[in-house]
């Protein structure tokens, strides 16, 4: 049995595996269970007892010098650039590559940021709406011809039934459950019945803020709109209100900041006026106060809406708001470092 060790202790001195296979294969043969040293030591047990302690001696020497041969070839193998590890069945064939978030995703979470830290939280609500919450509850009757404004989709089975146009609907919502203060955000998709173009798509996606308590004014929006624009585009932008209508709000105004490219000079972006529209904002219509259950004589409150598409138009200059949702990645791999 001593020669018979010798001859083993030879024979892994000399070993040599040119692949992981073979290395596999040798380590089955000398070290596994049912392989040749394993075997020795199960016939260790007829040895005279004499002859035991020499006989254990070698055994186990030869055992430790298999183990380090083949750990020493498998340290070689993975020096070499072969790792020698269990095959992972549940991988896929090839490396999937990192994705990188939507550029409306980024933009939306910047506005979300933005607004938290003025004390806004952010509320919700289901995109599949009725006339109320959408039209009536915002002060447009039946008649007005403000909803010719939005060109919406009804479901046609009950024609009170509508995708949302707009994040309003949120707004109404709250203000029905909640007590004043409210200070909340409405970021989501919104639905109009709109020809496809660079400039228009049949959804898009909006965020508008309204904030509802005691003694709110027209001074407290225009504070809150000048703090956006500055964290948003640059601490050197201005912006500018001009005098609108909504008929949720009373009075309105959109709001213009100086373009961000040519920095008020005038360039193609802004038409060479130096200004560009963003949203659209004012203080809440009594109205609206008084159908959503709140007393209009004690509360006021400011409102304001803008396209994430248009802000994200504006600080990546993307000119085709097809782009957006067209899922190419040429395009979409150009914002990973914006993550």
């Amino acid at each position: 049995m001593i020669e018979k060790i010798k001859a083993l202790l030879s024979e892994i001195e000399q070993l040599k595996a040119s692949s992981i296979e073979e290395l596999e294969a040798a380590r089955i043969k000398y070290l596994s269970k049912k392989g040749i040293i394993s075997a020795l030591m199960d016939d260790f047990r007829t040895v005279p007892v004499e002859q035991k302690r020499e006989l254990g001696m070698r055994v186990n020497e030869l055992k430790q010098k298999a183990t380090e041969k083949i750990q020493l070839l498998k340290e070689q193998f993975e020096h070499n650039g072969s790792s020698y590890t269990e095959t992972d069945l549940s991988r896929t064939a090839y490396p999937v590559p990192l994705g990188t978030r939507h550029p409306i995703s980024i933009v939306k979470e910047e506005i979300n940021d933005i607004f938290k830290r003025l004390g806004f939280s952010i509320a919700e609500g289901p995109e599949v709406e009725d006339d109320w919450h959408v039209f009536s509850s915002l002060n447009f009757a039946d008649d007005h011809p403000a909803r010719d404004m939005q060109d919406t989709f009804f479901i046609q089975s009950d024609p009170q039934i509508v995708l949302r146009t707009h994040t309003s609907s949120v707004q109404t919502r709250v203000m029905e459950k909640t007590k004043p203060p409210i200070r909340i955000i409405c970021p989501g998709r919104v639905y109009r019945n709109e020809a496809i173009s660079y400039r228009a798509h049949c959804f898009f996606h909006q965020v508008e803020a309204l904030y509802i308590d005691e003694d709110v004014s027209f001074a407290d929006l225009k504070q809150a709109l000048l703090f956006f624009a500055k964290e948003m585009f640059g601490e050197e932008t201005k912006i500018r209100l001009r005098p609108s209508y909504f008929p949720f709000t009373e009075p309105s105004a959109e709001m213009d900041i100086s373009c961000n490219i040519c920095g008020g000079k005038g360039c193609p972006f802004c038409k060479h006026t130096g200004w560009v529209e963003i949203l659209g904002c004012g203080m809440v219509d009594p109205n609206v106060l008084e159908n959503c259950g709140i007393d209009s004589n004690v509360y006021s409150g400011y409102a304001l809406g803008m396209g994430i598409e248009r802000i994200t138009n504006l600080k990546y200059q993307v000119k085709d708001l097809r782009m957006f949702s067209e899922n190419d990645l040429r395009f979409l791999e150009q914002f990973q470092s914006a993550n």
